[in-house]
Parts: C-alpha cells; sequence; structure tokens
C-alpha cells in the first residue's frame, strides 16, 4: 500500500541521513544520493540584467523543498506599487529599445559606440606597447640590428 511504500521511503531517508551524519566535504556522490533532479526555468524577462529564474530541487524521498527563508512572502502594499513602477519602466525601455531596433537608430548607435570602444581599446594597446617597449620587454622588428642571412653548417651526422 501506498502507506508502507512511503514509511520504507522515510526509513531508507533516514539511514542515508545517518550515513553521512558527519562529513567534512560534499561530494558528487553524496550531492547524488540526496537529489534527485534539478529543474532550472526560464527567466521571466529574457534581456534583462535584473530578472528572477525559479529553480526547483526535488530530493529523494522527499520531493520538491522549498527552505522557509525562500517561501514566497506576502508584499505591502508599498512593496507591491515599487514593484509595478519597476516593472512598467523596463516594459517602456523595452518598448523604446524595440521602436530603436525598428528604426535602425540602435544599429546606427551600435556602430557608433563599437567604434569609440575599438579605439579606447586600441589605445590602451598602444599605451601598453610604449610602456613595454621602455622597459625592453617588447621591441619591432624594424628596431633590431639589420644582419646578413648566414648559411647553416649541418654536423656530419645530421647528413643522409
Amino acid at each position: 500500500t501506498g502507506y508502507e511504500q512511503s514509511q520504507k521511503s522515510a526509513e531508507k531517508f533516514i539511514a542515508l541521513i545517518d550515513k553521512y551524519e558527519n562529513f567534512d566535504t560534499l561530494t558528487n556522490t553524496m550531492l547524488n544520493e540526496f537529489v534527485e533532479k534539478i529543474l532550472v526555468h526560464e527567466r521571466s524577462r529574457k534581456g534583462s540584467q535584473d530578472t528572477t529564474q525559479e529553480i526547483e530541487i526535488y530530493f529523494n524521498f522527499l520531493g520538491r523543498y522549498i527552505p522557509p527563508a525562500l517561501q514566497p512572502v506576502p508584499l505591502t502594499p508599498e512593496e507591491q506599487e515599487e514593484l509595478r513602477k519597476k516593472e512598467e519602466r523596463k516594459d517602456r525601455l523595452h518598448q523604446n529599445y524595440l521602436r530603436r531596433k525598428a528604426n535602425g537608430k540602435q544599429k546606427e548607435w551600435e556602430e557608433r559606440y563599437t567604434a569609440k570602444r575599438k579605439a579606447q581599446v586600441e589605445a590602451a594597446k598602444a599605451a601598453i606597447r610604449a610602456e613595454d617597449m621602455e622597459k625592453g620587454i617588447f621591441t619591432t622588428i624594424s628596431q633590431l640590428p639589420r644582419q646578413e642571412p648566414r648559411k647553416a653548417t649541418l654536423p656530419a651526422s645530421a647528413a643522409v
């Protein structure tokens, strides 16, 4: 029956707890014995830096467990209003982005930004290269002393 099966599950769980009562490090084997599956859901708002993502952890013998600290808490009216305003702002910014993308302004901005960023990176590289040249770490081929090519002599053992 279901009762006997759940009692056996509880006994197995208690035996597993007793097995790992004192441990210093958490190993993959231990996790595999305790965790049945982990479900990672899509983010609630794609492309946003500030978003939430639900992760469900199902334990063997227990099922889904949500610690009390992670239980959903009822929001006060002030918090609900603040959250609503934040979501409205996100929606407005996203709509503005979609509008810019549709009329080509976003691509223009990205090209300008990319060019400006590339110039900054090149300037930083040039500064580092100049510093390395001063220290003698880096040199260009044109700064090396000019030498004529020479013929190498092979040892007799290398000639076949």
